[in-house]
């Protein structure tokens, strides 16, 4: 809306532009004047003699037309305008210009009014606009201020799929895009995280799999389809809106968080022959699916990674760039509306992670066992705790788990709270809970004290007015970072507090 307002503004308010330019390059003005008589011809081939007094001597206009006025033929003359060639008939008009706001009017605005004048439609149906990439503080790159980002360095150092990923998940409509190597190199450890999952599911699948035509049995399979067919179509209706943001963010999110973190781990007794070989063979089989159509729907953001790795996948032929786009499947096994198995599969996963976030708080090493308890006074939930204890057991790291409808809180245990359920985390003779408490509150009374000292400057006008954006913009995200530790390590002392008091 904000560009359309700005386009039609210029065009209420059109005014007369220069056609030519004096510079020694570009298309020549088809113009002549007369050395004798100083008679202007114009005229689509190159005069003999001056048509006003039949004199030979006529000079050419110097000046060449307009960079822009020549290129707003750019839609229709690169087809062989003006010849009505098959090409031109094929592909004027176009489906979508792709240009950057800053030349709304000198190029679109004039490529539309050429269109309309020569062909009589206008050139394109759609105007993506797209952000300016500007540097990591958001000003303009400029070779005098020394902050422009080399995009061939970048891929050089960090990968093009993982360059070209940053680029399409910032560019959010009407909003710029601040380049930072930071955020790139993240996006790189994205696809390497897509590699090495690559790498683990090609160790289990020797052969091509069919679609998928029955129901799975284990909840690990029936989320992750149900998960992949929301995304597909997420992905898609961000594409055809043009929202390259949010295409990127929700294959990113899929990928990298359900099908890497969570799918990948939960399947592992399966693939490992915990769990019989029809569950074995029925999980290679969504394994293999999940993963080929997600390389498609991925393919657009990150190609070279993705063309390697379907390269390597059994049962694929040719390029991926020749595969069909994954489409809204109304098949029972990869239901969209298959919301029993989301809803059951994101407990599960709250489940585990409050523990581990306990863990985290708590400083416990990942190595470490415990032993936990779930009190699930709803019967659903309880059932599914049942069903799924399993996975909880492996994927929190647990020794033991009780699973109750009603369970008093056990000795030195740490609480949270997912939803109607309580998971208690038994500490005993995990951590020592007077020396955990003495620990942090010396680390919280040292943040305190770093604390004033950013929020003394922050209030110093002196400070204020004086130093650089980009200082005060460090000083005020310390202060904010360091907000952000206290609030973290007071809610664990209080929750250390709480298991001392209890105990």
């Amino acid at each position: 809306d904000m560009w359309n307002k700005t386009y039609f503004e210029w065009m209420y308010n059109i005014k007369d532009w220069c056609i030519s330019r004096q510079i020694w390059w570009g298309h020549q003005i088809p113009a002549w004047t007369c050395t004798q008589c100083e008679k202007l011809v114009v005229d689509l081939a190159a005069p003999t003699h001056c048509p006003n007094c039949d004199a030979e001597n006529l000079v050419q206009e110097t000046d060449v037309l307009d960079t822009w006025f020549s290129s707003a033929l750019w839609p229709f003359s690169t087809m062989g305008w003006p010849e009505q060639t098959d090409l031109l008939k094929t592909f004027y008009p176009t489906s979508v210009l792709v240009t950057a706001f800053d030349i709304l009017f000198f190029w679109v605005a004039r490529m539309m009014m050429m269109g309309i004048h020569f062909m009589g439609e206008v050139p394109f149906k759609d105007v993506y606009v797209h952000a300016l990439v500007r540097d990591e503080e958001g000003k303009k790159m400029s070779k005098s201020k020394g902050n422009v980002i080399d995009p061939l360095n970048i891929i050089e150092k960090y990968g093009t799929d993982a360059f070209r990923f940053t680029l399409a998940a910032f560019a959010a409509q009407g909003r710029d895009v601040k380049m930072s190597e930071k955020r790139v190199e993240g996006y790189q450890h994205f696809i390497n995280k897509l590699w090495n999952a690559a790498r683990f599911a090609l160790m289990h699948l020797d052969n091509g799999h069919d679609p998928i035509t029955n129901v799975p049995q284990s909840l690990p399979d029936r989320w992750i389809l149900s998960r992949l067919n929301q995304v597909t179509v997420q992905v898609e209706e961000a594409l055809d809106t043009y929202k390259f943001n949010e295409a990127a963010g929700a294959i990113y999110q899929f990928v990298w968080h359900e099908f890497c973190d969570w799918y990948l781990e939960a399947i592992k007794p399966a693939l490992y022959d915990q769990k019989g070989d029809k569950e074995k063979q029925e999980t290679k089989k969504v394994l293999w699916n999940v993963l080929k159509e997600a390389l498609v729907i991925l393919h657009a953001f990150a190609p070279f990674v993705t063309e390697e790795i379907w390269q390597k996948l059994p049962g694929t032929t040719g390029s991926i760039m020749k595969a069909k786009f994954p489409e809204r499947d109304i098949n029972p096994a990869k239901d969209t509306t298959n919301s029993e198995a989301v809803a059951q599969m994101t407990l599960i996963i709250a489940i585990i992670t409050a523990i581990r976030n306990v863990r985290g708080e708590m400083n416990i090493p990942p190595s470490s066992v415990l032993d936990a308890f779930i009190q699930a006074p709803d019967d659903a939930d309880k059932a599914i705790c049942d069903q799924q204890m399993e996975i909880i057991t492996n994927l929190a790291r647990l020794n033991s788990l009780d699973i109750k409808k009603q369970l008093s809180r056990p000795k030195a245990s740490a609480t949270a709270i997912v939803g109607n359920i309580t998971v208690y985390i038994s500490l005993e003779g995990i951590i020592d809970v007077s020396k955990e408490t003495v620990r942090l509150e010396k680390e919280i009374a040292k943040l305190d004290k770093e604390m004033r000292g950013v929020s003394k400057k922050l209030s110093n006008e002196d400070f204020l007015n004086k130093a650089p954006t980009q200082i005060i913009s460090k000083v005020r995200t310390q202060h904010e970072d360091f907000l952000k530790k206290q609030q973290k390590l007071t809610a664990t002392l209080e929750r250390i507090k709480s298991i001392e008091s209890y105990t």
